[in-house]
């Protein structure tokens, strides 16, 4: 009976080990329901445009690196907040811009002809 107790209370104590290092790894708070989203990253670049689509309100620009965004240089789309930011641009342009991430397409937030 002795060695069923024995038995017994070391299966207990490993259960109860397992389970508390089983424990969920942690989520980050923006991910937990009710939580803010995380913060809008925003930065500054310049470059050369290389589509534009009005009817969508986006536009492709071949910028320098954004160091703020933490972005290589590259080519991407972006999302013109607002639209009319599109207004007398042309593919070709080299502009300066203002960028903001934060969930889904990056947006050009201001546009300034070079």
């Amino acid at each position: 009976m002795r060695a069923q107790l024995l038995a017994l209370a070391t299966i207990l104590t490993l259960a109860t080990a397992e389970t508390a290092m089983a424990q969920p790894v942690a989520k980050p708070m923006a991910d937990m329901p009710g939580m803010p989203a995380s913060a809008t990253k925003t930065g500054k670049g310049t470059g050369v445009i290389t589509e534009i689509d009005a009817k969508d309100g986006t536009l492709t620009i071949k910028h320098e690196p954004i160091a703020s965004l933490g972005w290589p240089a590259m080519t991407m789309g972006f999302k013109a907040t607002p639209p009319s930011l599109l207004n007398g641009l042309k593919v070709g342009q080299e502009i300066s811009f203002d960028a903001k991430q934060g969930t889904g397409l990056p947006e050009v937030t201001a546009i300034r002809k070079q």
